[in-house]
This record gives structure tokens, C-alpha cells and sequence, in this order.
């Protein structure tokens, strides 16, 4: 109700929540009747997940009271009920309780939550201190609809969240992890680049990023060389991912959280592109986070800095490109938003520029930039007498050997290259 009511449209991404005092058995009756099958059903909670023969999926809930032990996320006591305006007190914000009577075909809202869509603003459904200290996981969830909607939370919303920051720490990694990510792709549900910006400021200013992410909050207030910088290391950070597209946006995120170790350690910046990889894949690791984006993430944090002040020369330009391999265009797009992310400058940065272009004249003379571009494959290496194990160690030489020529990528050149180098 919530999205369509301001203003957004449907899309694959819209979630369908069902709600009625019916009990589940009679729910899953009912919902056969009209073609929609149960993929999972919880008892417990009186939650029904339901898919439809297009394979678009429902969630029903059945009116409750939830009770908590003090940020444990899971209810401690679940009692069904009869009244809409108890179910609509269990929720968190008032913007999420508001119901469509199908069959009077009517809004109700017992919590006053339209004025609140209309005003775009964020209440709690009750004190806020109690919202958030029933459930830790609010505090992601509340930066996570400030970022998804543009909405803002009031003031008491905004101060119950504060108290209850420290909260965080009692939800499992996998859940704060999940809700982080959602945050970072908030912009794909409703085409609002500035989304997930929004979601991370919101988690700065309640002091929740100093609990999930401390190591990248010791940056707010930490100043940078103003020639190149108009933004503290946290802010610069946050709209570096402002400016990232959704592939980087977790190296946009950590890609600096070196600097602030390197200050206070050493006084300066200097390794802080080597020691933010390892904090990342520290991080990561803590956070559960897919080994590939792990990877990935710490290799582009590790490179963002190469040639910043453009003075690499052109044949070590070279080489750089083609030790990236696939990460190049996710390396290129970091060291573009990092750059726009120091002034909020959105003219093409130096090195990216330069770069391009060096690409562009490798390209251009055929320089291989994979083993499969290569007019030798494995097979044929191996025919001219090269042993297996060392095929893929051939394999490299001649990626070497054609990057300075790219007219040297034919079979006739590389065989005999491969020839000399036997003999």
C-alpha cells in the first residue's frame, strides 16, 4: 500500500503482502480455489508464502500481537487476534500499516499512516525507543525505506534509533549483511540514484554504520588534503557509492576505509589501498559476504589508486590492463566515481581518460587481453612439444609477448616464439 499510494509505479520488484484474521488452513483453501498454491507455510507466525500460476508471490500474515525480549529480532510470544488496529501495532512504521479492504473496497489505516506518505515522513507505529529496542534489525530496515522511498524519519523516529544503535550487534551477520545490500541496490526499485547515499547517511547520522562498519565510520571528520578534496574520508566514501554503478558499489563503499587505519597508525595515507583490502576482506568476512564479491571487492580496492596522477607510462599501462583482465571495467568505473566522489566533479577523470584510450589503441592493433584471443590455443602447445603442467605458464608468456604488438598474435609467430623458448 505504502508504494502505490505514493506514487510509485508496479513493478517485479513490488512486494504483495496479504493480511486477515483468517487462519492459515482456511487460507490455503481459499487461495486453491482461485489457482494460488502455498510454497511454505508457518505456523507459528501464522505466515502463508503463496505464488500464483505466473509465478508472482504473495505473503499472507495473519492478525497478531508480537511480544520481544529486548533486540532479539524473533518474537518471544505470538498471539492471533481479530483486531486490525493490534496487527497494525506490531509493525514498525506507520507508512507500513495501512490495509486495503478488498471486499469494502477502502483504505483503512488505524495509525494515521497516509497523512504520513503525504508528508513523506517516517513515524514508528509506537514509542520509538520500544520499536527499535524490540528489534535491532529496524535499524537497517528504517535506512533501508529512507533510501527505497525518499521518505525521512521524524524527529522521535530519528532519536529512538540513536539510543538503540548498539542494537545492531545482536542480529546475525547473514541478516545485517542482507539488509546492506539491499540498501546498496536501493536505486533499481524505484530508478533513484541518490537512494542509496540517502540509506547510508541515514545509517551515519542514528550511529548504527559505527556499529556494523567501525572501521569505515572512524573516517567521519577526518580530513583530506583540500586541493584535492572537499569531503571528509566517510563522507567522500558515501558518495563515492553515490556515484558507483550497482556492480562496485560495495568497493565504492570500503575502497578509502584504509585511510583512516594508515592516519592513525602512520600519520599519512600512503598504504592505505593495501591495508584497505585487508580490512575489507576482514569486514566481508565478518559480514558473511559471497567469497566472489569478497574477492573482487579487495582486488579493486587494492588497484583503485594505480596511476592517479597519471604519470605511468604507457608501457606499463599496458601491462596493468591486461593483468586486470575482466576487472578492468569494474576498476575503471571505481576510479571514475572516486574521482567525481572527491569535488562531486562529474567530468571524465584523468586516468580513466587516459587509460581509455590506451585501451583503445591496444584494441585497435589487435592486442589479445585473454588466453582465447590468442592464435595458439593449449592443444596446439602442447603439440609442439610443451608438457601439460606447463601449458598455462606458455600461455602467459605469449599474452607477454604480443602486448607490445598485437600483429605478433598469429600462429606462425607465436609457434615459432614458443619453438625458441623450448630450445
Amino acid at each position: 500500500m505504502r508504494d502505490f499510494l505514493a506514487g510509485y509505479p508496479l513493478t517485479e520488484k513490488t512486494d504483495w503482502d496479504i493480511s486477515s484474521p483468517m487462519p492459515e488452513e482456511e487460507l490455503l483453501r481459499a487461495a486453491e480455489k482461485c489457482g494460488i498454491h502455498a510454497r511454505a507455510v508457518y505456523r507459528n507466525t501464522g505466515t502463508v508464502k503463496l505464488e500464483d500460476g505466473a509465478r508472482c508471490g504473495y505473503e499472507f500474515t495473519r492478525f497478531r500481537a508480537d511480544r520481544y525480549v529486548r533486540g532479539m529480532h524473533v518474537p518471544s510470544e505470538i498471539t492471533f487476534t481479530e483486531d486490525i488496529a493490534c496487527d497494525a501495532r506490531r509493525r514498525d512504521f506507520c507508512v507500513n500499516a495501512i490495509y486495503y479492504d478488498i471486499r469494502a473496497e477502502k483504505f483503512v489505516d488505524p495509525l494515521c499512516g497516509i497523512p504520513d506518505i503525504e508528508a513523506r515522513t517516517l513515524r514508528t507505529v509506537r514509542e520509538s525507543e520500544r520499536v527499535f529496542g524490540e528489534d535491532g534489525l529496524r535499524l537497517m530496515r528504517l535506512a533501508r525505506l529512507c533510501a527505497e522511498t525518499g521518505f525521512l524519519p521524524d524527529h522521535s523516529c530519528r532519536e529512538g534509533a540513536k539510543v538503540n544503535a548498539a542494537l545492531i550487534e545482536d542480529i546475525a551477520p547473514e541478516r545485517i549483511f542482507a539488509e546492506l545490500r539491499l540498501l546498496l541496490f536501493s536505486d533499481e526499485k524505484h530508478r533513484d540514484q541518490a537512494a542509496p547515499y540517502r540509506g547510508l547517511t541515514v545509517l551515519k547520522e542514528t550511529g548504527v554504520l559505527a556499529h556494523i562498519l567501525p572501521e569505515l565510520a572512524l573516517g567521519d571528520g577526518m580530513e583530506q588534503r583540500r586541493d584535492y578534496h572537499a569531503h571528509d574520508v566517510l563522507e567522500h566514501s558515501l558518495r563515492c557509492v553515490k556515484y558507483a554503478p550497482p556492480e562496485i558499489r560495495f568497493a565504492a563503499l570500503l575502497h578509502d576505509v584504509g585511510k583512516p587505519y594508515c592516519f592513525l597508525h602512520d600519520g599519512n595515507f600512503h598504504a592505505h589501498p593495501e591495508e584497505g583490502a585487508r580490512i575489507a576482506k576482514e569486514i566481508l568476512a565478518r559480514l558473511k559476504a559471497p567469497k566472489q564479491l569478497t574477492e573482487e571487492t579487495c582486488a579493486l580496492i587494492k588497484l583503485h589508486m594505480l596511476d592517479l596522477d597519471c604519470r605511468m607510462k604507457p608501457n606499463k599501462v599496458r601491462k596493468q590492463l591486461l593483468s586486470c583482465g575482466t576487472l578492468l571495467p569494474a576498476l575503471l568505473a571505481l576510479k571514475q566515481a572516486d574521482y567525481m566522489a572527491c569535488k562531486d566533479d562529474f567530468s571524465t577523470a584523468p586516468t580513466v581518460e587516459k587509460w581509455r584510450k590506451i585501451y583503445g589503441e591496444m584494441k585497435a592493433e589487435g592486442v589479445p587481453f585473454t588466453v582465447r584471443e590468442l592464435a595458439l590455443g593449449g592443444r596446439e602447445i602442447q603439440a609442439l612439444g610443451v608438457p601439460k603442467e606447463q601449458t598455462a605458464s606458455v600461455l602467459s608468456k605469449l599474452l607477454d609477448f604480443c602486448l607490445y604488438d598485437g600483429a605478433r598474435n598469429t600462429r606462425e609467430t607465436l609457434e615459432k616464439f614458443v619453438r625458441n623458448n623450448l630450445e
